[in-house]
């Protein structure tokens, strides 16, 4: 059984199509629970019309609007552990027939007992989803904690987790949410630590990008998007967003981290907060790494800066 989890948030106009993509999903039995986000549009009642005639269970719950990643938060500690595996899910996608029985299939092909979770690429595709590119391209490097503590590379709507992960994720939810990046980050970070990531170069999604995704990929050119990154950090965006999901990642799994992965991450929060030169000299021996060499560049000028 998989448990599939949407927040929904004013998501009348695509919400039709990824409902019905979730209800042909071929070789897997599914429930879906849904949170709506406080909608003041159609998209409760289109849910509801799906709920009352499919035989899948589809639970709605209409909630208060507290953003995406308190909304998916709120969906993890709704969901009991009687299911086998548990699936993020967006409003405005549209997944692949096969998208589930092939996220188990590699889940299921891993050692038993041991927390997993599935990631995949993407067919971003426009609001007519025509194809766009595929995104994102197959980490060069491990994907480890070492990699999660300073970047994702976990799309959230592909994600796919087994049963011990998403207890692992329960069972150590954030005190601070205000200090969480989002859901899917933090996800890769606790699974990358303590079980495994699987990265699928196969897409089964269709990623639609429009003007009001929440957060969308990197649907832009070179030049773009490094001029919209550099916009970004001197507007003042994203500042010190690493360094205080760290320190919650700390104080939530100290208890559980090994010495070594403890001092690590202890050293880089300290780090963050000293002088220039002590960020310098460790800028040049971090253990933590973004995939691509530009990237990790990037991380190390803005450690530097004292903005991470």
């Amino acid at each position: 059984m998989v448990q599939i989890m949407m927040s929904t948030y004013n998501g009348e106009k695509y919400i039709d199509e990824q409902i019905k993509s979730l209800l042909n999903q071929h070789n897997v039995d599914l429930r879906i629970m849904i949170r709506d986000d406080g909608s003041t549009d159609e998209t409760v009642k289109r849910i509801s019309s799906f709920a009352n005639d499919s035989s899948i269970p589809i639970s709605i719950h209409q909630e208060d609007n507290v953003g995406v990643v308190k909304s998916f938060f709120s969906l993890i500690q709704a969901v009991s552990l009687e299911c086998d595996y548990y699936a993020f899910c967006d409003q405005d996608d549209v997944w692949e027939s096969r998208k589930l029985a092939r996220a188990i299939e590699l889940i299921s092909s891993e050692k038993e007992g041991i927390p997993v979770v599935y990631c995949s690429a993407t067919n971003m595709v426009n609001e007519q989803l025509s194809h766009l590119k595929n995104w994102p391209e197959r980490p060069r490097r491990q994907l480890s904690m070492y990699n999660a503590l300073v970047e994702n590379v976990c799309v959230g709507c592909t994600m796919v987790m087994n049963r011990e992960a998403m207890k692992l994720i329960k069972e150590n939810t954030p005190k601070h949410l205000g200090k969480i990046i989002m859901h899917d980050w933090w996800i890769y970070l606790c699974i990358s630590t303590f079980g495994k990531v699987l990265f699928d170069e196969q897409s089964a999604i269709l990623y639609r990008q429009h003007s009001s995704n929440v957060l969308g990929g990197e649907n832009v050119g070179v030049i773009s998007k490094w001029r919209r990154r550099f916009k970004r950090f001197r507007n003042g965006q994203n500042y010190y967003i690493l360094s205080q999901q760290a320190e919650e990642y700390l104080e939530i799994y100290s208890d559980l981290l090994d010495d070594v992965r403890f001092t690590d991450i202890k050293e880089f929060v300290d780090k963050c907060r000293s002088n220039v030169f002590q960020r310098i000299a460790y800028s040049l021996t971090t253990p933590f790494y973004r995939q691509s060499k530009m990237d990790n560049l990037i991380y190390k000028i803005i450690f530097i800066a004292g903005k991470v």
